[in-house]
């Protein structure tokens, strides 16, 4: 018999991937395309939901091209995405009704403003775990609502969907046979009852948004349905999806509470499993499904950082200070130091744990001596700065230090990244073989529901350790670095409303 392999759909902010895994968790086959960024006005970030769905569906035939197999060949597939972005479409055509909203935008901004003012703050958070604020889908959702025209009316006939990207993504493989979404993508909506594992009325009321258009809520692991014959040649189980933080955490094997991992994509983020109860953060963090399995959910607590790696293509595409991504490693390492600059990437506001829509980018101290390498090495060190404001919150939230720090993600692969990052948090970090956790997650979780592994211990014994990063440097020199690198943050704080 032929080798079967688990398909994974990488839905991310920027581009669309598929990747074959074999049952070692190793990678057959990868295909990616990067799809087109939409920038309507100054903090607003739009994708074209067609763009998204031709893309993935692109990589996906050629991942199963290059190694020549066919739907046959394929066990299940398992799907992973960008979080919080929002899309709408029509019941019977599928097509969008405008663009979808991605996770960055802040066009939002002033209703959450206002939802805060009507003292909703602590409801929303009590039931979602989530702080208001632009990121979350309830509030993109009732923007369309709002502002398409004939959108409210046609979604209290029944005639709209709303889902977030892996929503989309399954209805359009099942020929629009199923709209569902998994506790995990739910939990980051902001209407989400993290604890009763149902949308919530009351917040539903609050936003103005008609229950119909909703996806049923399901675990993150289980056969969802089976995608159209005519896509692949064949019908394939989709018997996974997660968001793409809980996929990681779920890839990086940190199935017991306390382990913790980081990934440096496009945004950074950090989560700890929490076990099977939720943990309030009193620290700026967010409470949110891990991923549900069976009868058990198992809960986290998340730091999430907009801007991590994209300041590193900012620097390429707007800037023009490097060729590739690839060379930041090499023009840090030509500096000693920044030359005392600090870049701050509050290019879409600030996430955790500051939580402020209106602060925007920055390099703070500047002098005549700072060359590019410097810039780009301030951009790096930014990373790490960011992980560790939520590392503190975490420690603080939990009681207890992490136990187990693993590290994933495209910027994983930078050496001097991890380096600075194990000085600036005193511990050391662990970076596997597979950096790309977030769509091997989505794979073991279709392959659970499926049979094609067995149980976590299988996943758990896939997991090889490439390099670990142990800290060096002086507590000084560190206490000394994170103070200028607060003292930097704090004069970005509300810039667009000063401005």
């Amino acid at each position: 018999m032929r080798e079967k392999y688990v398909m994974a759909l990488d839905q991310g902010t920027t581009s669309a991937r598929c990747i074959l895994y074999d049952r070692q968790g190793r990678q057959v086959s990868v295909a990616q395309k990067e799809f087109r960024q939409i920038y309507p006005r100054e903090g607003w970030v739009e994708h074209d939901p067609m763009d998204i769905w031709s893309t993935q569906m692109g990589v996906a035939q050629e991942a199963m091209l290059k190694v020549d197999v066919t739907s046959e060949d394929i066990d299940s597939i398992g799907i992973t995405n960008q979080r919080e972005t929002t899309v709408v479409w029509d019941r019977e055509t599928g097509e969008p009704v405008y663009n979808a909203i991605v996770w960055q935008c802040r066009r939002t901004a002033g209703f959450c403003d206002q939802l805060k003012r009507q003292g909703l703050e602590d409801m929303i958070k009590s039931r979602t775990g989530l702080l208001i604020d632009p990121y979350f889908s309830a509030t993109k959702l009732r923007w369309i609502l709002e502002n398409v025209d004939g959108a409210r009316q046609r979604a209290e006939a029944g005639q709209l969907l709303f889902g977030t990207i892996e929503t989309w993504l399954i209805w359009r493989l099942t020929g629009g046979k199923v709209h569902i979404t998994d506790y995990s993508n739910a939990s980051r909506t902001m209407m989400f009852n993290i604890h009763t594992l149902r949308w919530d009325e009351d917040i539903l009321r609050v936003m103005g948004i008609p229950a119909c258009m909703l996806p049923e809520p399901r675990p993150s692991s289980m056969v969802y349905g089976e995608s159209h014959p005519r896509i692949f040649g064949g019908a394939i189980p989709i018997s996974g999806a997660a968001g793409d933080q809980q996929s990681a955490l779920f890839g990086q094997a940190c199935f017991s509470e306390g382990e913790a991992k980081n990934t440096y994509g496009t945004g950074g983020f950090m989560l700890v499993n929490t076990g099977i109860k939720p943990v309030e953060s009193k620290n700026g963090l967010l409470t949110t499904v891990a991923w549900g399995i069976g009868n058990e959910v198992n809960y986290a607590l998340e730091g999430s950082v907009f801007i991590s790696g994209a300041s590193i293509q900012w620097l390429r595409d707007e800037m023009g200070l490097l060729g590739n991504a690839a060379r930041s490693e090499e023009m840090a390492r030509s500096v000693e130091d920044t030359a005392g600059a600090y870049l701050i990437p509050a290019f879409t506001g600030l996430g955790a744990p500051y939580w402020d829509p209106y602060a925007r980018g920055a390099v703070m101290g500047l002098t005549r001596g700072v060359n590019k390498n410097h810039i780009v090495r301030a951009a790096l060190e930014s990373m790490a700065y960011q992980t560790y404001d939520l590392m503190t919150a975490m420690t603080e939230d939990t009681g207890r230090p992490i136990s187990t720090f693993k590290v994933d993600g495209g910027a994983a692969a930078n050496d001097f990244l991890l380096e600075f990052q194990a000085d600036i948090l005193g511990m050391p970090l662990c970076r596997p073989e597979c950096i790309e956790t977030t769509s091997l997650g989505a794979a073991y979780l279709a392959g659970l529901a499926t049979g094609y592994w067995s149980s976590r211990e299988d996943i758990t014994s896939n997991w090889r350790i490439d390099k670990v990063f142990e800290s060096s440097m002086e507590k000084e020199k560190k206490d000394r670095l994170i103070s200028g690198w607060h003292e930097a943050v704090g004069r970005t704080l509300g810039w667009a409303k000063k401005v």
